[in-house]
């Protein structure tokens, strides 16, 4: 049986080798690099109160799955509704000499309109690179719902991009 010191020590190593990979899914789920650094703080809290019923190897998939869970329910909350008092991101002329950075911003810029659990879907399917059943045991939902939630945001993706840089480079 483990000591609570080293618990503590192997949550700490966890947490210290997982952080950036988790803010910077977090940012690319609610597109904000300080509402990704509150989602990533809720969600190893949440791993550390639990850490001693995880499994050493599913560690990495348990705390990507609270990462959801936080930000899909980080958006039913007001203060977060009222943050957002515009639906359309404000046009903003950036100069920059790649054009991998723009297709990059626009196609965040895309994902940042979609609904919440379309956006996780398809950062989870797609930059993630998780199968279908690995999406939905990361979202607690079915694989049906994965791939429901899948057409959706793409079909919603491909109607915000339409005459977009990023549609032209696939």
């Amino acid at each position: 049986m483990k000591t609570e010191e080293q618990q503590e020590a192997e949550f700490r190593s966890f947490a210290i080798a997982q952080r950036d990979s988790l803010r910077r899914y977090a940012y690319l789920l609610c597109g904000d690099w300080f509402e990704a650094d509150d989602i990533v703080q809720k969600a190893l809290t949440k791993m550390f109160a639990a850490w001693r019923r995880i499994e050493p190897g599913g560690a990495s998939a348990y705390v990507r799955k609270i990462v959801t869970n936080v930000y899909i329910s980080h958006r039913r909350l007001a203060w977060v509704r009222r943050e957002r008092t515009s639906p359309e991101l404000p046009v903003q002329e950036i100069d920059r000499p790649q054009e991998a950075v723009d297709v990059r911003m626009e196609l965040e810029a895309a994902l940042n309109l979609l609904p919440a659990r379309q956006r996780a879907t398809l950062v989870l399917r797609y930059w993630e690179q998780l199968s279908v059943e690995e999406t939905a045991t990361a979202m607690s939902c079915s694989t049906g719902t994965v791939k429901s939630q899948s057409a959706k945001g793409l079909r919603k993706l491909k109607e915000l991009l339409n005459d977009s840089r990023v549609l032209a480079r696939v």
